[in-house]
């Protein structure tokens, strides 16, 4: 495992018709044409890992650093990768920069990042996402990173990872593990099936729907500014998940969204592992976070499938974003194309 070793290596930063016209000089670029995925990653290959986020402990840290190494890649942490700020990993000026340099990085062929916990949404308006077609690799986080898969989503046309991070949370397991390796590693699809055994699994509208998967954490998706880096969500599949979240909360969150206009043209939602807020006890007469999750969501006229196992519960699973995925509600499954290629 390499540390970033100073920030003079940041200078590696360095009618109709006439309607088309118009749309094509305003799209952006992931709009433009398919998505251009990286190459998989073989032993050799370099990992950098900065932290937009909150901060981490070294050993959990070292459990991630482990795992990848354990694959045969090589693990560079950024500067201020094990730094602590506050509730941050250290202050914006320097979480950008790692950033920066991360997404620029000529030489590595994915960035990482440490953890969630709350920050990337601080710096993601300064953040250089373009340099990622210059230097593609593949972007893997979730949580508060959503807002970084958004931009990249809406800036780029390279797919990222939905997955858990550098510092290795007890809740992944050696599955999760497995998956991680398959997605980064391997061009072969990811298909996760409904596990009967999730709180979300009851959560179903009937139907198949085919596009790109898009989306992340739902407070993410709520907080992010309407003209911001809201990818174009026509035709796509949104992946939800929360933690910790009251059922008002959910409530009062989707309606924003929905609200807002950034659901209008959906062609499926599927729905990952909502974790209740410990306070927020359920009562006799008062509405399940299903029921909460199925009325918001049951009214857009699309096929809708939970029970997935994306997000911050117990076991995990990676799932690309920006690929064409296909939802299937009768057979319970969600079939994503890889973000790699060989």
């Amino acid at each position: 495992m390499q540390r970033h070793p100073s920030l003079s290596r940041r200078a590696l930063i360095g009618g109709l018709a006439a309607g088309a016209v118009a749309a094509a000089a305003t799209a952006s670029p992931a709009a433009a044409k398919g998505p251009r995925r990286p190459k998989k990653l073989v032993p050799g290959d370099l990992v950098v890992v900065p932290a937009p986020g909150g901060p981490s402990t070294a050993a959990a840290v070292a459990r991630g650093v482990a795992v990848l190494e354990g694959w045969g890649l090589r693990v560079e942490l950024t500067e201020h990768a094990l730094d602590t700020f506050g509730y941050l990993s250290a202050p914006d000026a320097d979480r950008l920069a790692d950033l920066n340099y991360a997404l620029a990085h000529p030489e590595a062929k994915a960035l990482m990042t440490v953890r969630g916990g709350y920050g990337t949404t601080r710096i993601i308006d300064d953040a250089d996402v373009e340099a990622l077609e210059d230097h593609p690799k593949l972007v893997i986080g979730y949580s508060d990173i959503t807002a970084l898969h958004l931009a990249v989503a809406e800036q780029t046309r390279v797919p990222t990872l939905h997955s858990p991070m550098m510092a290795w949370s007890s809740n992944n397991t050696p599955a999760t593990a497995e998956s991680l390796r398959r997605a980064v590693m391997t061009a072969d699809p990811v298909v996760l099936e409904r596990d009967p055994a999730e709180p979300t699994a009851p959560v179903e509208v009937p139907g198949t729907a085919t596009g790109k998967l898009l989306g992340g954490n739902l407070s993410l998706l709520a907080a992010e500014p309407d003209r911001s880096n809201w990818p174009d969500m026509d035709g796509a599949i949104l992946l939800i998940e929360e933690v910790e979240e009251a059922r008002y909360r959910v409530d009062n969150m989707l309606t924003r969204v929905i609200r807002a206009g950034h659901f209008d043209g959906l062609a499926g939602i599927a729905v990952g592992q909502f974790v209740p807020h410990p306070l927020d006890q359920h009562k006799p007469g008062e509405w399940t976070m299903n029921e909460v999750i199925t009325d918001r969501l049951g009214t857009l006229g699309v096929p809708v499938l939970g029970g997935l196992k994306i997000g911050h519960g117990p076991d995990p699973r990676v799932v690309p974003l920006g690929t064409e995925a296909v939802l299937d509600t009768a057979a319970g499954t969600l079939t994503v194309e890889a973000a790699v290629k060989d």
